[in-house]
Parts: C-alpha cells; sequence; structure tokens
C-alpha cells in the first residue's frame, strides 16, 4: 500500500488556523497547538455571543420602555398590557426609540393605554 503524503493539505490546514489566531497573545497565535485549542474556544464564545447579543439587546428595550412608561405613570407590563388590548401592534425595539427620541408620541400612547 502506498504512504499517503499530506504535506499540502497539512499546510492549508495549519495556515487556516494560524490566520484565524492572528493577533492573538504569546503561544496562542504561534504554535500550532495551542492556537488550535484557542480557535476553537473563540469561535464557540462567538456563537454563543450572537445569542447573548438578541437578550442583551430586549433587556436594554424593555429597561428603557419600563423607565419611560414609569414617567408617564404606568408599569411596563400595564403599557405592554394596554398596548395588546387596544390593538396597538408595535414591537419593543421602536417603542424604546419612541420613549428617546420622541417622547410627545411615547406619552400619547400612554395616555391612550390610560384611558381604555
Amino acid at each position: 500500500m502506498a504512504r499517503i503524503k499530506r504535506a499540502v493539505n497539512a499546510v492549508k490546514k495549519r495556515r487556516k488556523i494560524f490566520k484565524l489566531s492572528k493577533g492573538y497573545f504569546g503561544a496562542k497565535s504561534k504554535q500550532y497547538r495551542a492556537a488550535s485549542e484557542q480557535v476553537r474556544r473563540s469561535l464557540r464564545y462567538a456563537f454563543v455571543g450572537r445569542k447573548m447579543k438578541k437578550r442583551d439587546f430586549r433587556r436594554l428595550w424593555i429597561a428603557r420602555i419600563n423607565a419611560a412608561a414609569r414617567m408617564n405613570g404606568l408599569s411596563y407590563s400595564r403599557l405592554m398590557d394596554g398596548l395588546k388590548k387596544n390593538g396597538i401592534d408595535i414591537n419593543r425595539k421602536m417603542l424604546s426609540e419612541l420613549a428617546i427620541n420622541d417622547a410627545a408620541a411615547f406619552t400619547a400612547l400612554c395616555e391612550k393605554v390610560k384611558n381604555a
């Protein structure tokens, strides 16, 4: 049976890992084994981070809406319940933008909720 030489493929594989580990500190960017472990870990962190980003933004929007709602004499849950009952379908991102940039419009929404 012929011996398999994988020189080209092995170099390509290492080059890919070193390209991803560029900028890491110390051995993590110089030695293949350390670099491959760190790249694997970094990719896992990046995957988790993309999921966490969505949670973090939603939490931020809710905090902003709650603060603005309390300035208008409502709690967050009462505001969201009132909006749903009035058939006002607006997402949390847009509500938080309204609360920051257009306080008058947000106050009008709160008044509509209070009246209902």
